[in-house]
């Protein structure tokens, strides 16, 4: 077994370009923008030597955390990230490696976040540390089925809403675009009592990975209302990240980008439209997730060894403390504290 460097072995691109369970979360783009935005160091085990062709790999980053302690997460801040392997026997194989790699080290556990789980012995109940909803929308049939699937109040409606609004609309990777983004981004994780992602975050994450990453914006009487942020990879095309003026709900904004993006998917024939992780919790995003005509998913985490149990009780004071402290924070020290949070969380 071998550890490789993704973002310098010039045998990754291909195999990710090739391997049927890879997706954007495995590109070098999304390694690099972590590397360079978190200081990360990405690595990959692999059952193949330098000169050979690669057909498997298990790509980790290395997070080392005086807040949050030292681990291996396969991969950080991805909604998913299925190890690129032919079959059982060679996972376990790479999962084993990688375990051992963890012993040697000062690395408390590795994370797994496999898209579906296998037989592995890794994936067993006992190890599970998480567990998530998954939407995925089948982008095959033809686009008026795809459109009379979808919730009749809900999402047809409010469609059709946006269009006598005149909502326009605007996407790409520009600096522009990204300002108008983060307004929004900052709006939002306020309402949602967070702190936003670090601004060099999506600024890496656009140019690493290129057309590959797309913001969309909704505009109402030239005024940003909303954006999504999307990440394509050969026959798939992932909404990661999603923000709104809350002002403006009613003018279907939401509806409207997530419709052009499917319009947009159908013109491009790509087949699959991952509408990403949701919180067991946050019922209202399942619930709108699920009026696209989704199919919904457990997506299960793992940690090796396995974590510790224990039983879930109210938030804690400080958890509640730092919420409200987020909702009232002015715009620069929100964003401030995103800069200093993230990185330990991963």
């Amino acid at each position: 077994m071998y550890i490789i460097d993704p973002l310098t072995d010039p045998r990754w691109p291909s195999l990710v370009e090739r391997h049927p369970c890879a997706s954007a979360f495995h590109s070098a783009g999304w390694l690099r923008a972590l590397s360079e935005t978190y200081r990360y160091a990405p690595m990959a085990v692999t059952s193949y030597a330098s000169g050979c062709e690669l057909t498997n790999a298990l790509p980790v980053c290395r997070i080392h955390s005086r807040l949050t302690g030292r681990r291996l997460v396969s991969l950080p801040f991805s909604d998913h990230c299925q190890p690129l392997a032919s079959n059982d026997d060679e996972l376990d194989a790479l999962l084993r490696f990688a375990s051992q790699e963890l012993k040697s080290s000062a690395d408390n556990f590795i994370e797994l976040r496999p898209a579906s789980a296998t037989e592995s012995p890794f994936f067993r109940d006992e190890y599970q540390s998480a567990c998530y909803s998954l939407h995925r929308l089948d982008l095959t049939p033809p686009l008026e089925t795809i459109f009379n699937s979808l919730h009749k109040d809900s999402i047809q409606r409010k469609i059709r809403r946006a269009d006598r609004e005149d909502l326009t609309y605007e996407q790409g990777g520009s600096d522009d675009i990204l300002r108008k983004f983060y307004v929004l981004l900052i709006r939002t994780r306020r309402r949602h009592h967070l702190p936003p992602q670090p601004l060099r975050w999506f600024r890496n994450l656009l140019h690493t990975m290129g057309d590959a990453a797309q913001i969309r914006i909704a505009l109402k009487d030239h005024l940003p209302i909303a954006a999504i942020l999307t990440l394509k990879h050969r026959n798939s095309m992932t909404y990661k990240y999603g923000c709104s003026d809350e002002r403006y709900h009613a003018t279907g904004s939401m509806p409207f980008l997530f419709w052009r993006l499917i319009e947009e998917c159908k013109a491009s024939s790509i087949p699959l439209l991952d509408f990403g992780r949701s919180d067991l919790d946050n019922a209202g995003l399942i619930r709108f997730k699920d009026q696209w005509g989704t199919q919904r998913t457990e997506l299960k985490y793992y940690r090796v060894p396995a974590p510790a149990r224990s039983k879930q009780g109210n938030p804690s004071f400080a958890r509640t403390a730092a919420e409200k402290l987020f909702s009232v924070l002015p715009d620069s020290l929100l964003e401030m504290a995103g800069n200093i949070f993230y990185r330990h969380i991963g």
